[in-house]
């Protein structure tokens, strides 16, 4: 039995050593493809945060352009606002085409547009409510003197089949003596 075992034990360390030289392989492909990912994954974090810097330094770009040179057409704006974000994001040390930088630029008038356009509508609608509140109120107020007018010259009786029920129920009269009327 121990020449078996003599004669099997240089094959058995053979195999092992090639199990374990598989192995090793398998692991060290594994860690690479790992590494790989974490290295893409880092990557796009950091572009995902230099993207965000962009953004936001292509917003002060148009807001400069914006208030430095109001008198100016469209294209001198963008001008402005390229060599500003431009000059700002070549100090931080990130390196973005003009065409990238003219598109974040574009991106940021369009948000401005579209703020601005949403809050100009609910103004316009807010003072047209505002408008027909104030057209209600001068009307009841009107119907509500009139009412009062006829009161005194005629008396409640006749008052009351003059004015339509519909002026009565939305707007009910205030009911004030006046002194020293004169009525012809």
């Amino acid at each position: 039995m121990q020449t078996l075992i003599e004669g099997v034990q240089p094959y058995v360390t053979t195999i092992a050593t090639a199990a374990i030289g598989i192995l090793t392989t398998f692991v060290l492909a594994g860690l690479n493809t790992v590494k790989g990912k974490a290295n893409a994954w880092l990557e796009a974090r950091t572009t995902a945060a230099q993207r965000e810097v962009i953004h936001k330094i292509a917003g002060e770009g148009f807001a400069f352009a914006q208030t430095a040179v109001k008198q100016a057409d469209g294209e001198r704006k963008l001008q402005e606002a390229l060599q500003y974000v431009s000059l700002t994001l070549s100090s931080q040390g990130i390196v973005v085409s003009q065409v990238e930088l003219r598109s974040a630029i574009e991106k940021a008038y369009l948000e401005y547009k579209a703020k601005t356009k949403t809050m100009f509508a609910t103004e316009a609608q807010q003072s047209e409510e505002a408008t027909q509140a104030a057209a209600k109120e001068a009307v009841s107020s009107l119907a509500a003197k009139v009412t009062e007018i006829l009161t005194q010259a005629t008396g409640p009786e006749v008052t009351e089949s003059a004015v339509p029920k519909s002026l009565q129920e939305t707007a009910p009269a205030e009911r004030a003596t006046v002194t020293g009327l004169a009525v012809e």
